[in-house]
């Protein structure tokens, strides 16, 4: 039965480490144009049901550079948009291909077709988690010197990437503290199991409504869009609701002096950062999107290692 890549709940701390430490490698290798072929001759299958810049660039690239070649699949490709179970086109493509990349609104549907794979499927963005971006977050994280005793701060939705960032941090034992408006809170079922894991790592996890007190003093402060894929309606109600929650000049400079500011991208200069804010921080955040091609080629390694 393969292993799969679908959320970092199902992963233990050191686990998530050793693939971090194996994308570091990778791209200390690429920078010095080694390419070691570890993936040669495997192919990836992308199934994209949600377009993507940096995911779809990330994954064909990345299986490129390990020997091996990336299927592009959208879901109008494929016979799932016309009816076919997902079991069956789960059980089709994992024949003929090594890796399966989904990229897709619903969980279910993920864990769904891992069920019916013979291959290990790689979740590249659901509506509950974002596990890739957050192995190229820590990976930032760990060149920029974040990794000791951090204390990161997301102010924001409480979406996708609040619900891996609490399973990264209670995984790990680092703190974090998140700041959503009220109605726009994480999961109940995630911030129970993300505590249920602290208690072993020792990770403190603290959640607020200002996201000045949560930005107060760490070392990391982080956000992503308020508005995702599929809530363009909402837009203009959650610009309203999200008031006071711009991460700009002012709120930074509550931060640890030395703090640095991540962001998942696309950003909207100006909702959810100031432009200001961006350009200052444009290493870390550029640095942060080019480590998904390095975080999930040690994915992709990993996982053809350890199945």
């Amino acid at each position: 039965m393969a292993t799969h890549f679908l959320s970092l709940k199902d992963f233990t701390k050191e686990q998530i480490l050793n693939i971090v430490s194996l994308g570091l490698e990778i791209k200390k290798n690429t920078k010095n144009k080694i390419f070691n072929k570890e993936l040669e001759n495997k192919t990836l299958a992308m199934i994209f049901e949600k377009s993507s810049t940096r995911t779809r660039v990330s994954f064909e690239v990345g299986i490129s550079q390990l020997g091996g070649s990336g299927l592009f699949l959208s879901s109008n490709d494929i016979q799932i948009s016309r009816g076919e179970p997902i079991k069956d086109t789960a059980r089709v493509i994992s024949s003929m291909c090594d890796l399966v990349m989904i990229r897709t609104y619903e969980q279910s549907k993920l864990e769904e077709f891992a069920k019916y794979s013979s291959v290990p499927v790689i979740n590249a963005l659901s509506d509950s988690y974002h596990p890739c971006q957050l192995l190229a977050d820590y990976m930032t994280m760990v060149e920029f010197d974040k990794t000791d005793n951090p204390k990161v701060a997301y102010v924001g939705d409480g979406n996708n990437m609040t619900h891996s960032w609490l399973l990264l941090a209670s995984k790990l034992g680092f703190d974090l503290n998140v700041a959503t408006p009220k109605g726009y809170e994480v999961d109940s079922d995630v911030l129970d199991m993300a505590y249920s894991f602290a208690k072993s790592s020792g990770s403190n996890i603290k959640i607020f409504n200002d996201p000045r007190e949560a930005v107060r003093g760490v070392d990391v402060v982080t956000t992503d869009t308020w508005v995702s894929m599929g809530q363009e309606e909402e837009k203009q109600k959650r610009i309203n609701d999200f008031a006071g929650y711009l991460v700009d000049d002012k709120m930074m400079s509550l931060a640890h002096k030395d703090a640095i500011f991540l962001h998942c991208l696309p950003a909207y200069r100006g909702q959810e950062v100031s432009d200001e804010i961006l350009e200052k921080h444009a290493k870390t955040v550029f640095t942060e999107a080019e480590n998904r091609l390095h975080a999930q080629k040690g994915l992709m390694v990993w996982l053809k290692n350890f199945n």
